[in-house]
């Protein structure tokens, strides 16, 4: 017997898609990088998991219609904010569209420019391997060159539309 080539036709709608998805308990992330101006580019994503130990890679995924995207196309370096529970303000901020998404928020320079957010439960600043187009999405991988953890941080956590704390069983 042949295997198919193709997938069949999905049997649900979008909105049963999303909603399967989001029964996922996920960490958030707010991914950080500098245009090819200068100016400072940064968004809220769930989309984030592990690779690789060697070499380091991790990823990530962003909407092909994001207006972001010239900035993580082009740009040669980002990083990775995985935010605490006390950033869920900051999560909402750089989840909607709205301008001075950095105004008062403190962050510092990571080595090759991209903004490291101050109070992260960790952080991975990457060098932009590789990138896939997959759907309606871009999947970026990218090569840690250096990270950093904040001991003790509760992760902040995305389940069904909402922001939640760790608890421990």
């Amino acid at each position: 017997m042949t295997p198919p080539r193709r997938a069949q036709a999905p049997s649900f709608t979008t909105q049963d898609f999303r909603a399967a998805l989001g029964a996922f308990a996920t960490g958030v992330t707010i991914v950080t990088a500098r245009d090819a101006a200068g100016a400072l580019v940064g968004l809220t994503a769930n989309s984030f998991n592990s690779v690789s130990l060697e070499p380091p890679l991790v990823l990530w995924s962003l909407s092909r219609r994001a207006g972001s995207m010239p900035a993580f196309e082009q740009g040669s370096h980002y990083a990775i904010n995985i935010l605490a529970a006390e950033q869920h303000a900051l999560a909402e901020r750089f989840a909607g569209k709205r301008t001075g998404r950095f105004d008062g928020v403190p962050f510092r320079d990571g080595a090759n420019g991209a903004p490291v957010l101050a109070g992260a439960a960790a952080v991975f600043e990457c060098f932009n391997r590789s990138r896939y187009v997959e759907g309606d999405h871009v999947i970026f991988v990218g090569e840690v060159e250096r990270c950093e953890r904040r001991t003790g941080a509760t992760p902040l956590i995305f389940h069904g539309g909402r922001y939640y704390t760790e608890l421990p069983l």
